[in-house]
């Protein structure tokens, strides 16, 4: 099995936080698209011949595509590829894009889910953010997607913002209960230094909260989201009985994929892959890459690194087996110390993070690295 990522590298506007490749230079959209359609065929052998079980446009906005677009990339992947196991075809999507026209169509086409890119319903959260949309277009977005009969839906929101915890994350996440929805994605903002957000921290224009401010966040996030009935499966990831991101948790159980676009990243067996052209190289047929192979140990820290992510963490029995004896002594015996502070638990040969520490999960897995 493996799965299928088109990356969407174009914003209207670019958000605050955004660390992502993306570009504001619309006008080559559909050059790039062309050129992703040629780069599909020319790395199609890069998967070998495993059944494709699903595929996500990211970004960027992948919302930018005309649903014909998005629906035209499913047909040639089922060309190229045995797509006769897809379960999950994501559409990531601005609220501010999904006016009646644009669902009535993409209801039409093979697309079964939309992630929506809320992220508050504060109004000044947003516009801090430079979000291009306010809260109620987001809830009328929602609205819309179910009236079309698009149910599966997925929707982000971001906390750990300085000014805007509190009753604002509180009234955030009572509305995005509201909206019943099967998936909520919950992430704390991040000051990356290239974003503009980055930058006014560096000016001393915006003061990122304090690791007790983020703690409490995470535990309102937690407790009010677990609450509401969505289970907590991954650091960031909540959803209702059979909600959970199948996509999403192929990436975190080791399965392979293929990325195509500018900045988009690929993996198989050994070998990571990702494409370094910028999007007006790549409109221009100049498609560059960059890779690694991966030894064991590579594939061991991987391992733990993306299971601790998820509430059923690591198999010991497993890593014995795969990696032999002495890394799973070494593991069990640097667990203890976790255990003890209650921030990791055993069951059997699996050793996990308690959800409510998530937030500390970093700190575990670098522990258990090799």
């Amino acid at each position: 099995m493996a799965t299928l990522y088109f990356h969407i590298p174009f914003c209207k506007r670019i958000c605050s936080y955004c660390d992502f490749y993306k570009v504001g230079a619309l006008s080559l959209l559909p050059r790039v698209v062309e050129a992703m359609h040629c780069e599909l065929e020319e790395r199609s052998d890069y998967l070998g011949s495993r059944h494709i079980t699903s595929i996500y446009f990211g970004g960027g906005t992948p919302s930018l595509l005309q649903p014909s677009d998005v629906e035209r990339f499913v047909e040639h992947c089922r060309e190229l590829f045995d797509c006769s196991e897809v379960e999950e075809i994501t559409l990531e999507a601005n609220p501010d894009d999904l006016t009646e026209e644009y669902v009535k169509e993409l209801a039409t086409t093979s697309v079964n889910r939309v992630s929506l890119g809320i992220q508050s319903f504060d109004d000044g959260a947003l516009e801090m953010m430079n979000r291009r949309h306010t809260a109620q277009e987001a809830k009328e977005a929602v609205a819309r997607l179910k009236r079309y009969g698009i149910d599966n839906i997925s929707v982000d929101v971001i906390f750990g913002i300085a000014g805007y915890g509190g009753e604002s994350l509180r009234h955030t996440l009572e509305e995005a209960i509201l909206l019943n929805v099967g998936h909520i994605s919950a992430y704390h903002l991040t000051i990356e230094e290239r974003t503009k957000l980055g930058k006014m921290t560096q000016r001393g224009e915006y003061m990122p909260i304090s690791d007790e401010e983020s703690e409490r966040e995470y535990m309102v996030v937690h407790e009010m989201l677990k609450a509401a009935g969505y289970e907590h499966y991954e650091v960031s990831n909540y959803a209702k009985e059979g909600c959970r991101a199948r996509h999403n948790s192929a990436y975190w159980q080791g399965v392979e994929y293929l990325g195509i676009g500018p900045g988009a990243h690929s993996f198989s067996r050994d070998n990571r892959t990702w494409c370094t052209s910028t999007a007006k190289e790549y409109a221009e047929g100049v498609v560059k890459y960059e890779s690694e192979e991966l030894t064991e140990l590579d594939h061991l820290n991987e391992y733990v690194m993306t299971s601790l992510r998820r509430v059923e963490g690591i198999d010991l029995a497993y890593i014995e087996e795969r990696f032999g004896p002495k890394h799973a002594e070494r593991i069990a015996h640097a667990a203890k110390e976790w255990m003890e502070a209650g921030v990791v638990q055993r069951v059997g040969e699996r050793l996990a993070v308690r959800a409510e520490r998530f937030l500390v999960s970093d700190a575990v897995i670098e522990s258990f690295f090799a």
